[in-house]
């Protein structure tokens, strides 16, 4: 009920209008839909769908291989303080969090103190698109080690072992073998990635500079700076509508995963 009922409202303001006042005003038309599709808010979901994708693509190549060396060759003493260190940034405010990154890429920040120390003259990067992809790299990067881990920690070593036996090279046991073992994993972590990536803009906001729109910026802006609440719910159901088929997605690849 607490899911569904605020998700039915929202549908149904999202056929609605606005009065002079911003208050909303109930109806059954798909202007707001088509004032998202044929304005100027498409780019702003093509951007947000390009960061996510970027982000999602890269924690899964970092966590990966952080999350393969972690489970398969490091020491369960040594194990056990890695995934300390890997969960402690989520017991802190994600706001700080960004912060930090500002003190740290800002012009007169660490960052550019020590490549003035060695010599070095840093280009501008905070309120750039990669000071963006930076913070959500660094914020869900958690997100993606933990279910790769928990599923390349299942994986029987003697598989890997038995298929270097047999003649395949360490690329092809990865792809062949690892992988595949893996896939459940890979999945969940990506979806937990790019579903929340996608909605965010905290980190745009902040160490974008305001300079870039994005949806979760652009709901946000719809129902707190212009009171559109109408146009916001449209533009919020739109996304709902992708987080929906991503979902679906993994639902169905995961089962066949399951079932191989």
């Amino acid at each position: 009920m607490f899911v569904l009922v605020p998700l039915v409202i929202l549908w149904v303001y999202s056929f609605g209008g606005r009065d002079l006042l911003g208050r909303v005003t109930f109806g059954f038309s798909f202007d707001n839909y088509l004032r998202f599709v044929n304005g100027p808010y498409l780019s702003a979901l093509v951007r947000s769908i390009t960061l996510s994708t970027l982000t999602t693509a890269s924690t899964l190549l970092v966590g990966y291989v952080f999350a393969l060396w972690l489970a398969l060759f490091s020491k369960p003493a040594l194990r056990n303080i890695l995934l300390l260190l890997v969960v402690l940034p989520l017991w802190t405010s994600s706001l700080l969090r960004i912060y930090a990154w500002i003190t740290i890429l800002r012009p007169t920040g660490i960052l550019a103190h020590l490549c003035s120390a060695w010599g070095w003259q840093m280009p501008p990067l905070l309120y750039t698109p990669f000071a963006v992809w930076l913070g959500m790299v660094y914020n869900y990067l958690p997100y993606m080690i933990l279910p790769l881990y928990t599923a390349i920690e299942k994986v029987d070593i003697k598989l890997i072992e038995a298929s270097l036996d047999l003649g395949a090279s360490p690329l092809r046991t990865l792809f062949k073998v690892l992988l595949p073992l893996t896939s459940g994993g890979i999945i969940a972590g990506s979806l937990m990635v790019f579903i929340p990536s996608l909605g965010d803009y905290v980190t745009p906001d902040l160490l974008g500079g305001g300079k870039y729109m994005y949806m979760g910026n652009l709901i946000q802006n719809q129902f707190l700076t212009v009171r559109d609440w109408a146009f916001g719910s449209a533009v919020s159901t739109v996304l709902i509508i992708i987080v929906s088929g991503a979902v679906w997605v993994y639902m169905k690849y995961a089962d066949t995963s399951e079932i191989a």
